[in-house]
């Protein structure tokens, strides 16, 4: 089994993007194999037949991009995505499937992957989705509807003001979230008032959001409070 510092030094070393292939059809890994194979500076590491093939591999190898059809003989797509984000947290996720929908947009980014890409795209659209998501960039699918499009970039953009959250501000919009003023946030958390309304204003500037309402959704939309 390969060392994984010993692959991410060569990996710097050469410059190289690896990528991990995970479908069942042998057709579609070979084909997109040889595309990758003519593109300067990837490589494909591994191919897997199945999910739990691919989450090994993914393992072992550490590469920079995985990409994982949503239909695999044993395990979807989201779930994965999921032990893949586990298993090698720098590793992006791009999902290969026939067709793109919001709930299946909501569900890749949910799991931790960074965008789809449509089976029935041109070849050009491949190397654009791989090179997006190497870059730690969310993947739009061109074709997707506006609907599935513009449910991306809001569930993108919050993801990443998320992860600019601290733990308090975090603290503070669960709160505010489920119905307590800023006086009783202060209280609950023993903290003052005029500190309660620095954090509310720190985190509406990350997430843009202009009310308590905009509040309320972005923490129902990114799991900071149930709904």
């Amino acid at each position: 089994m390969p060392c994984p510092a010993a692959t991410a030094t060569r990996r710097r070393e050469q410059n190289l993007v690896r990528i991990l292939l995970a479908d069942d059809h042998d057709i579609v890994r070979h084909g997109l194999r040889d595309m990758i194979a003519r593109h300067p500076g990837w490589e494909v590491c591994g191919e897997a037949r199945n999910g739990r093939e691919a989450i090994d591999m993914v393992a072992a190898l550490r590469p920079d991009v995985a990409v994982v059809d949503m239909v695999l003989p044993d395990l979807d797509g989201i779930a994965v995505t999921q032990a893949i984000r586990v298993a090698s947290p720098a590793t992006e996720v791009l999902v290969f499937t026939m067709h793109a929908s919001e709930d299946l947009a909501a569900a890749v980014l949910a799991a931790g992957g960074r965008g789809c890409l449509l089976k029935s795209v041109a070849v050009r659209s491949v190397v654009t989705a791989i090179e997006t998501v190497a870059a730690h960039r969310p993947y739009f699918p061109p074709d997707a509807p506006d609907a599935v499009r513009d449910h991306l970039r809001r569930t993108s953009a919050g993801a990443e003001a998320l992860r600019l959250l601290s733990p308090r501000e975090r603290e503070v919009v669960r709160l505010l979230a489920e119905g307590l003023d800023r006086r009783a946030v202060a209280t609950h958390l023993g903290i003052g008032e005029r500190t309660v309304k620095a954090h509310q204003e720190a985190v509406m500037l990350k997430t843009g959001a202009r009310s308590v309402a905009d509040l309320v959704r972005y923490a129902l939309r990114n799991g900071i409070v149930g709904s």
